[in-house]
């Protein structure tokens, strides 16, 4: 292990666990312009084009088929692997079976990164797509969810979690679906997947998310104000790169939170196992 490493123990994986659950405890409530924003989308609703509606159908479709196949969203597990290898200071190259043993810091490391990189890259996206005002709704909405669910995916391999399985992807979803909800949806959705860790609770998860749709209907009605803002060109520009970098930054947030309390959990589980064993 790297010497800039702490030494991961009981103890230390514990405190980093508090951690965590004080971010938990920080996600209280809506802010003030979520509150509001609920109201210009009836408005904006009946001012948006059929196009954009006919996207927000395919969206549904899209994530249904994400959650059944994996849909168009797999990344590369390779380029993820290899950071890891890196950032834990290794030439070997790492199996997705090889990170759960990897230090939690060598995972945070890569995770850090990854939300570093793909909000710069939300910038740059809202700056283009705002700059055709309503007109480019159709192209941003489908790209933001794309990448929404691409960084989430990363994260899950980050902390050593194959998205390619259903479970998993299931759980990504949670995570788009926490990121977009107030705090009464924060709430449910961490309880439900307080114990996603356990094979009860992946089997339990998935009979509660009653249906994909609800995700895409709480992440549609987000777009609110935010999205109001956009509809005029030019000046969609900076609402653009504002709206998709806050969003990707939330999501990257709640990704790398949700995943890594599972990494610790399974990490002390395991260390039970040994005590008990040995």
């Amino acid at each position: 292990m790297n010497a800039a490493f702490q030494i991961e123990n009981k103890e230390f994986l514990l405190s980093e666990l508090e951690k965590i659950h004080q971010w938990e405890e920080e996600q209280k409530d809506l802010w003030f312009w979520e509150k509001i924003g609920r109201i210009p989308f009836a408005v904006l609703d009946k001012i948006t084009p059929n196009i954009v509606h006919e996207v927000l159908g395919k969206i549904l479709d899209e994530i249904g088929g994400y959650i059944q196949t994996g849909g168009q969203y797999l990344i590369s597990e390779e380029n993820i692997l290899t950071q890891l290898s890196v950032a834990n200071a290794s030439s070997d190259p790492l199996s997705l079976e090889d990170v759960a043993s990897l230090p939690l810091q060598t995972m945070d490391r890569v995770a850090a990164k990854l939300k570093d990189s793909r909000t710069q890259f939300a910038t740059m996206q809202g700056a283009t797509t705002g700059f055709g005002g309503i007109f480019t709704l159709a192209i941003d909405i489908p790209a933001l969810l794309g990448l929404s669910l691409k960084v989430l995916q990363e994260m899950a391999l980050t902390y050593g979690y194959d998205p390619k399985e259903k479970n998993e992807r299931i759980f990504v979803v949670k995570c788009l679906q926490f990121a977009s909800s107030d705090f009464v949806g924060k709430q449910a959705i961490l309880k439900d997947l307080s114990q996603f860790h356990t094979k009860n609770g992946e089997r339990e998860s998935i009979s509660r998310l009653q249906g994909w749709r609800e995700v895409i209907a709480t992440y549609r009605d987000n777009y609110g104000w935010k999205k109001l803002f956009q509809l005029v060109p030019v000046i969609g520009i900076l609402f653009g790169a504002w709206i998709n970098r806050s969003t990707i930054e939330e999501v990257a947030e709640a990704g790398m939170m949700l995943y890594r309390k599972r990494r610790i959990l399974d990490k002390l589980e395991e260390m039970e196992k040994n005590t008990q064993n040995g």
